[in-house]
């Protein structure tokens, strides 16, 4: 990692705000385990205290430590969907997560397609990761667009490639796949990925938008 990218990590360990490249648009980030520092963000982004935030990982190791308890069955799925740019709704019922999923008890995960941004996550932990703008606004295509909108209040600013549209994102409802937006990421890669392990289930071709996709 370079020097920004360390800084960055350092920076949310302790607390910090940082806007930084995802395998997505650019994110404005904070520790996830630090209630704080969320706080914080939501604070300084604007964001709807309602509305939960993507949360990035580095490994499906770190569910758990999120309050989400995924059966064997849904982690054969997501170790063929991750890492990509596709976003997982997964149940977080626990009430120490509340700050969290904010009062939904579901929190939307990813892990992420972008090496370096893994190896952050690695450091720092997982980080929840909105778009890099204020409520309302559109996301900063760029680190002068974000700094427009955050000045000083964000304490690192890291540049790099950045696609033009969010993530893909899901539900999982025990077989079923459920597309909740199509991002960009096609969600016809997710549905042809392949049988998993045990070569009973597949996803299949048959999809709608906004409907429900079946793994047979």
């Amino acid at each position: 990692m370079n020097n920004l990218w360390e800084k960055g990590a350092i920076e949310v360990k302790n607390g910090g705000i940082v806007i930084l490249p995802t395998d997505t648009i650019y994110g404005i980030v904070a520790k996830a385990s630090n209630p704080v520092a969320v706080s914080r963000l939501y604070r300084i982004r604007g964001r709807n205290p309602k509305k939960s935030c993507i949360v990035l990982c580095s490994s499906i190791k770190e569910l758990a430590g999120l309050g989400i308890n995924a059966d064997a069955g849904t982690k054969r799925i997501l170790s063929k969907i991750w890492p990509n740019p596709v976003s997982v709704i997964l149940p977080c019922n626990q009430k120490s997560f509340a700050y969290l999923h904010r009062g939904g008890k579901t929190l939307a995960v990813r892990i992420p397609k972008n090496p370096k941004l893994i190896e952050f996550i690695k450091k720092t932990g997982p980080i929840i990761a909105p778009s890099a703008n204020p409520e309302g606004k559109p996301p900063a295509k760029n680190i002068k667009e974000a700094k427009s909108y955050f000045g000083k209040k964000v304490g690192v600013y890291i540049s790099g490639k950045v696609s033009k549209k969010p993530s893909t994102l899901v539900k999982l409802s025990g077989v079923n796949v459920d597309i909740i937006r199509q991002g960009s990421w096609q969600v016809s890669k997710i549905l042809t990925m392949g049988k998993t392990p045990n070569h009973k289930k597949q996803f299949t071709k048959n999809y709608k938008l906004q409907k429900t996709a079946k793994i047979k």
